[in-house]
């Protein structure tokens, strides 16, 4: 538990023109808590479309610091992550306030901000000392990712142990 970094600027592209403008810390509009909601509503269906648990999930969207708090109980580790990466890797998301619990604890994975030039390979190379590797990384972060080739810059991976 506890609260995680993002590139706020990279990710999915989930708010609209409104919600949007409900991310920027300047904005203290009347309607700033409906903007908020939407966003957390916005977030929760992207959980949800990536066939993640989202029953048990308690998600808040705060636009003046641009932190997402995400809250409830997940069957395991894997599963905890890969919501955690769905809220954070997110277009408007500075940050994720990790309050998640697992029913079943296993080892954590490590985390991996992708930067211009890299690939699957090189991460793999990079945390298992074998290039060929990359497939665990890949299937880690499905289904967020639906192809090996296809990571950005910004971009925060899990990296989980072999």
């Amino acid at each position: 538990m506890g609260l995680m970094s993002f590139i706020k600027d990279a990710g999915e592209k989930l708010f609209g023109k409104g919600e949007a403008k409900a991310a920027a810390p300047a904005q203290a509009a009347p309607d700033a808590a409906a903007l908020s909601k939407a966003a957390s509503d916005a977030i929760v269906a992207y959980v949800r479309a990536q066939g993640l648990p989202a029953d048990k999930l308690d998600v808040s969207f705060d636009a003046a610091s641009s932190t997402v708090t995400v809250a409830g109980v997940m069957p395991d580790q894997a599963t905890k992550e890969k919501v955690l990466l769905c809220c954070g890797n997110v277009s408007g998301v500075a940050a994720v306030n990790d309050q998640l619990t697992v029913e079943q604890a296993h080892p954590e994975a490590q985390w991996h901000v992708v930067v211009s030039g890299d690939n699957l390979s090189k991460i793999a190379k990079k945390f298992y000392g074998d290039a060929n590797k990359y497939p665990v990384i890949f299937e880690a972060n499905k289904p967020m990712l639906v192809h090996p080739d296809k990571i950005y810059p910004g971009q925060t991976l899990r990296i989980p142990p072999l």
